[in-house]
């Protein structure tokens, strides 16, 4: 069985069942998914769990409460990254953020 992991970005008006990409190798699968709004995030990161993602990894658009949902949308067994910015780089990061939801 190959590794399987997945990476969750926002981008408005984007539906995840259908605007994602799929690297499949034999040895790793990637999955990268666009989310419309943080709200989506857990049940499209509990989709992929289910079909064998064991990490996710969140963009760092998603506020950090963000994450602790996904977190909780997931069996424990399925680790969850979150990408974090640079202190000079905060502001920026939460301007963007709030502008994709």
């Amino acid at each position: 069985m190959s590794a399987s992991w997945a990476y969750l970005y926002l981008h408005p008006e984007t539906d995840p069942d259908t605007d994602r990409t799929v690297l499949d190798r034999g040895s790793i699968r990637t999955t990268l998914v666009a989310v419309p709004s943080a709200d989506r995030a857990p049940e499209v990161a509990a989709a992929l769990a289910s079909e064998g993602a064991t990490l996710i990894e969140l963009c760092g658009g998603f506020s950090l409460e963000a994450a602790a949902a996904v977190r909780a949308a997931l069996p424990s067994k399925v680790a969850v990254g979150h990408v974090t910015v640079s202190v000079d780089s905060v502001h920026a990061a939460a301007a963007f953020g709030d502008s994709v939801g």
